[in-house]
């Protein structure tokens, strides 16, 4: 993770193209031959500080009760968990990465590869509000098109605030996010789940 950050802050400061894997090793005072050890490009060094926000995000989805909406759970959950002051410099490092992903080929492949992830992890979560095994096609679907919807938003949020062209609010991030995934997936995901009769 500290290597991450260290290849996002020179990205971020440099550009890719000027930024070299010696650049890197050198940031996070490790040899060159540990950085390709653990990376398959310097591109790829910023996976894991992507992730992790990422990661935040399915952790508290997990948690998502089948009677709230997704709109409604994450206006009461993230005032009830707020982000570490370290969670918000990532987060901003990440939204400057990118923001630079639709001009740089490469550091684009690394985002996406978080998203594939990312898409695994939001199969099971959508699978338990379908009550369908996580491998149904539908399922898939799902968590392949929601996938790309919440990229596009991030995506869009990323490059709006960090070029200063607005500020977003959490209720902006939240409207935003529930409207793509109502809009990319065909099934009833973001709504409360009407319990069972008793028999």
């Amino acid at each position: 993770m500290a290597v991450s950050r260290h290849a996002a802050a020179l990205f971020w400061a440099h550009g890719v193209a000027a930024t070299s894997g010696d650049d890197i090793a050198a940031a996070a005072g490790i040899s060159t031959r540990t950085v390709w050890r653990y990376f398959r490009s310097k591109e790829s060094c910023v996976e894991p500080l992507l992730a992790a926000s990422a990661y935040r995000f399915m952790t508290a989805l997990r948690r998502w009760p089948l009677s709230s909406s997704f709109e409604d759970f994450l206006t009461a959950e993230l005032p009830d968990s707020p982000p570490t002051s370290q969670d918000l410099l990532d987060d901003i490092a990440s939204m400057r990465i990118i923001s630079l992903v639709r001009d740089e080929p490469a550091l684009r492949a690394s985002w996406l590869m978080v998203c594939g992830q990312a898409e695994q992890a939001f199969a099971p979560i959508i699978a338990r509000r379908l009550d369908l095994p996580a491998d149904d096609f539908r399922v898939c679907l799902s968590a392949a098109t929601v996938t790309a919807a919440v990229r596009v938003v991030n995506e869009e949020i990323s490059i709006g605030a960090v070029a200063g062209a607005r500020t977003y609010t959490i209720d902006d991030v939240i409207t935003q996010l529930g409207q793509a995934i109502r809009i990319s997936s065909n099934e009833p995901i973001c709504d409360p789940k009407a319990r069972r009769p008793l028999l």
